[in-house]
């Protein structure tokens, strides 16, 4: 459940060697799960619009996925595991806080909408607490090898939110000078620069080789494992692929070797580059240290004719990405922890992006803060994340911390999520709908998302009590993330800044 005034002080927390949990009280971590001896490394591999059903541990008879069928082998698969968005940047945002969107205001401006283009004067906050703030704070090692989307001016980079360092693409695969120039006058398109690849704040070469990208960023991200293997660490690996093209790219060892055309090269490479990072970790003897999640940020956006696989699926679930159907938020999600997590497991309970910065605070001790390095009143902000240890190590009774999961289209609430049950709440108007064409008034839709994955039985008529109860839940989410043209109490505001430049080598 949102509250308004409910906030994480992890300032308090850490100073008392605790962390917050899902009711909102404090406790000390040794209540919760006995902690590791070391502290464990953190590997997220965030790719750009894959569907859930995309891979072979999901379901995929197109695709093949060995290394993360492997993964999932050894690991564990989380069947109903949500980010906060069908798009982008307020997908990344809510990862990099821990935060709904709409509370960090990366949900919608008025000069991009709700995906950040080049040249925005807008991106995250520089007084939000990043989840590589955080693990800096505690002692550790913070690099991001990737696709970053929340801020391409130096105040938003990477590397001012809580990263060692960066190598990456600023923003999507598809927001290339080219595209800006058809785009024109809109967002400023004509100004758009090539498509560069950064290190750092630097620009190293524009326009980028989008074939190579998947391959570049594995090498990197294994070279940073290797510079320090021996501290504990945190690589954020937000791949660009299959990414926002109707052809995504990949290297010539994998062009036109799939049997799904350019969408399946990709995904395949995708495979082949955690087959290499999960072989390095135990190459170097730290497998049983690290934490390894691979997940999405959004469900693919299919093509027009859904049986069509061309631009991935988000089969068995309803819809395709870009909307607040199940296909756009749920993601196929594997997480690897050998010893630790049990091997071929599965977590069927309500789990999202959220969660991983206070989970990471949970498994990732309290170094920094009691040493001083932490960056001070910033830590009083609400997280809406929970601690899902439990769920990760699939300790016994584990159940999601979540009483409500809301279900944002911009600054518009659809629909909320509690248990099996999610309601699409009645709407007269709207400018996107996953049930509904803009031209229908929407009425109240209610599925058991569990024995109705395919969300073809609306079921509101039966169970007037949960519809009751959700709405009730919807309504207190208004008064603290707000709805269309209510502003919530607990929304903070993005970052802004005058006379933005465009990112280019000079």
């Amino acid at each position: 459940m949102v509250r308004s005034k409910k906030t994480l002080v992890y300032a308090l927390a850490f100073a008392m060697g605790c962390v917050m949990v899902a009711d909102a009280k404090v406790a000390c971590a040794d209540d919760v799960v006995a902690k590791p001896a070391a502290r464990p490394n953190f590997i997220v591999v965030f790719c750009d619009n894959l569907g859930y059903g995309d891979i072979q541990p999901f379901g995929s008879t197109v695709h093949r996925t060995p290394h993360l069928n492997r993964m999932a082998m050894e690991g564990r698969r989380f069947t109903h595991f949500c980010v906060t968005a069908g798009v982008c940047t307020p997908s990344r945002s809510s990862l990099i806080t821990g935060c709904y969107a709409q509370r960090v205001g990366m949900h919608d401006n008025p000069r991009d909408g709700q995906v950040l283009r080049p040249i925005s004067p807008y991106g995250l906050n520089p007084d939000e607490v990043t989840i590589a703030e955080v693990l800096r704070d505690a002692g550790y090692a913070t690099g991001m090898v990737g696709k970053w989307h929340l801020g391409d001016q130096k105040e938003f980079l990477p590397t001012r939110q809580g990263f060692d360092w960066f190598y990456g693409i600023p923003y999507s695969d598809d927001m290339t000078a080219a595209v800006g120039k058809r785009l024109a006058p809109r967002f400023e398109g004509d100004r758009w620069p090539p498509l560069p690849l950064m290190e750092n704040d630097r620009v190293i070469q524009s326009p980028v080789d989008r074939d190579g990208l998947t391959r570049h960023y594995t090498d990197k991200a294994i070279g940073f494992i290797q510079d320090h293997q021996s501290e504990p660490f945190f690589l954020y690996l937000p791949q660009a692929m299959p990414g926002s093209t109707r052809t995504p790219f990949a290297s010539p060892q994998f062009k036109g070797k799939s049997n799904n055309g350019p969408w399946g090269d990709s995904i395949e490479e995708l495979d082949w580059s955690m087959g290499k990072i999960l072989d390095e970790l135990v190459r170097l003897k730290i497998d049983r240290q690290t934490l390894v999640i691979w997940t999405s940020d959004n469900g693919a956006p299919m093509d027009r004719d859904m049986t069509k696989l061309t631009r991935g699926t988000n089969r068995p679930l309803h819809g395709r990405g870009y909307t607040t159907s199940e296909g756009a938020f749920r993601v196929p999600t594997l997480m690897w922890w050998p010893g630790t997590i049990p091997a071929n497991s599965v977590c069927t309970e309500l789990a999202t992006t959220m969660d991983l910065l206070p989970t990471f605070v949970d498994l990732g001790g309290d170094r920094g803060v009691r040493e001083g390095r932490s960056r001070h009143g910033k830590l009083g902000h609400t997280v809406d994340g929970k601690v899902i240890t439990d769920l990760i190590k699939a300790l016994p009774g584990a159940k999601s911390p979540y009483e409500a999961f809301y279900y944002y289209e911009r600054d518009q609430l659809q629909a909320v999520r509690s248990g099996p049950w999610k309601l699409f709440v009645p709407l007269t108007e709207f400018v996107k709908h996953p049930h509904y064409r803009t031209s229908e008034t929407a009425e109240a839709l209610l599925f058991n998302v569990v024995t109705d994955v395919g969300c073809k039985q609306n079921v509101a008529g039966k169970h007037p009590a949960v519809v009751r109860r959700l709405m009730d839940l919807a309504q207190e989410a208004r008064k603290d993330l707000g709805d269309r043209g209510v502003s919530g109490a607990g929304q903070r505001s993005a970052g802004r800044i005058d006379q933005p430049v465009p990112l280019s080598m000079k």
